[in-house]
């Protein structure tokens, strides 16, 4: 009886039919029964459906979202123009910073610690039965790997050079396999801000939330001292852990029952572009 249920659920989530309320205690019931292994083949194939919903989005997307779109893609276009002013900026600041916190910048953005944390959250929580704490670690390894994806797709498409390339910010040398042309977007900000905005989603305070983006800026404003990243690749790459994130969390309020904070106040993001300069506004 307990693997009858496992392999209908699945299908009764996807199918979306309305339940009477015997319906969902039954399902509640079902899916409390599932072994822990049961319970990692049904988070593991919502990591990957997850991903695939991403994808999917601009297929499905409405005007607002393809004004959304174009204000994004422009934005970063009108913020490059401003890319090498900046850079000079932080570069001739980077030997005030701590190496600290320069080295924590380098590491909590590279893959391997990545995923080191999004797996320790995910089996905490999957360990200690915290559905929560389960979900969280689901929607962060999820878009982690779809925004990641996307990224290492964009470096190769787009080719653009890195400012130690010693070349212009619009100098592209698309499908280089050479690392000094994999500028566009940078990994390490997708990274370390889909995290941030994910276990940000952990708290209700928006001030709470408001120091968890600013530790998850910090890898991206460390591209920038070690000349790896143009200041239009940070705000473009953000973006993306913005949408990424939205959209998986989105996907799996249809799989899971348990939600971190389904009253808290929505967040909202608008990129601000006007004559006298660019930037993002967070209201809360």
């Amino acid at each position: 009886m307990r693997n009858f249920c496992f392999c209908w659920l699945p299908l009764y989530i996807l199918l979306s039919i309305p339940s009477s309320s015997v319906g969902q205690f039954q399902q509640k019931r079902c899916f409390e029964e599932q072994s822990l292994w049961q319970k990692f083949q049904y988070d593991i194939g919502n990591v990957f459906k997850g991903m695939g919903h991403v994808y999917s989005r601009p297929f499905h997307w409405d005007s607002n979202d393809f004004v959304t779109f174009t204000s994004v893609a422009g934005g970063t276009f009108l913020l490059s123009l401003a890319d090498e002013s900046a850079q000079d900026f932080f570069e001739g600041h980077a030997d005030d910073v701590p190496q600290g916190i320069r080295d924590y910048g380098w590491y909590y953005g590279s893959p391997q610690n990545n995923y080191m944390l999004t797996g320790v959250v995910y089996l905490t929580g999957l360990l200690t039965k915290n559905e929560k704490l389960r979900r969280t670690g689901v929607l962060l390894i999820s878009s982690a790997s779809a925004a990641g994806l996307f990224q290492q797709a964009g470096k190769y498409a787009f080719g653009r050079a890195r400012p130690r390339s010693g070349l212009e910010y619009d100098h592209f040398r698309p499908f280089s396999f050479d690392k000094d042309f994999h500028s566009f977007p940078s990994g390490h900000t997708v990274l370390a801000f889909t995290n941030a905005y994910a276990i940000a989603k952990q708290f209700r305070s928006p001030w709470v939330k408001a120091g968890i983006y600013t530790i998850g800026l910090v890898p991206a404003v460390s591209r920038m001292w070690e000349r790896a990243h143009w200041l239009s690749d940070i705000a473009f790459s953000i973006a993306v852990s913005i949408f990424t994130v939205e959209a998986v969390d989105k996907y799996l309020d249809k799989k899971y029952d348990e939600k971190y904070n389904s009253n808290q106040k929505k967040l909202n993001w608008n990129l601000k572009v006007s004559p006298n300069g660019i930037g993002m506004a967070l209201t809360f």
